[in-house]
């Protein structure tokens, strides 16, 4: 697999997982956030970080936008910040720029100013857990294609603790991503979220940390 040229705008939890992933998985990633914590906490965890602001045509224009196989525009809750990084990638020719979108409404602007594809992962990941919970056994692995899925876990005792201690990313290079707890489902929880039995906990992982977490579980 030829490693792609990788460019993350906004490092919150979302933008993170996705910057940090991608270098794991071999790619070349540039992560830029205008918050100097958010940036100095990937600083070691990708290819190269900087305090940067996308919505500035000249920044994105400086660190070579259009070079970049990948653009991910992964600004959080800044509708306005996330529609002009997006814009200025497209209009200076980043070749395929993904875009997160806040709701449906963002969602369409997006598209509308070009972003190649736009996501919403947390209604995205609420959907598709919905439909788990409400036909149970039916579906327990997402299948995304290139050996990484989507699984469903239980908590046992071996997994007790919060996800900062756990650290399951580290230790194992899976990212959680929900949890569901009685049927309430909290996507994207906070490092600080504890897990009890019986829990469900999201990871998302290529096959091999996923099995090798199972037999984890299973000792």
């Amino acid at each position: 697999m030829k490693a792609k040229q990788c460019l993350v705008i906004g490092l919150g939890r979302f933008g993170t997982a996705v910057a940090t992933t991608l270098y794991e998985m071999g790619h070349e990633v540039v992560a830029i956030d205008i918050n100097e914590e958010n940036v100095e906490g990937v600083m070691n965890l990708v290819t190269h970080a900087a305090i940067l602001d996308a919505t500035e045509e000249r920044a994105l224009r400086n660190i070579g936008v259009s070079d970049f196989d990948v653009v991910v525009v992964a600004i959080g809750t800044d509708v306005q910040a996330a529609i002009l990084a997006t814009m200025n990638a497209k209009s200076l020719g980043a070749p395929y720029v993904v875009t997160k979108a806040i709701d449906e409404m963002a969602r369409r602007v997006l598209e509308r100013i070009g972003a190649d594809l736009v996501i919403r992962p947390e209604h995205d990941m609420g959907v598709r857990l919905a439909r788990q919970i409400a036909t149970p056994n039916i579906v327990d692995t997402l299948d995304l294609g290139s050996d990484y899925a989507i699984v469903e876990i239980e908590v046992n005792e071996r997994l007790r603790g919060s996800l900062r201690d756990l650290n399951l990313n580290g230790r194992f290079s899976v990212q959680v991503i929900a949890i569901n707890r009685s049927g309430r489902v909290e996507v994207t929880p906070r490092a600080e979220e504890e897990l009890r039995p019986h829990d469900k906990v999201v990871l998302i992982g290529n096959a091999h940390a996923l099995d090798a977490l199972r037999r984890y579980l299973g000792e």
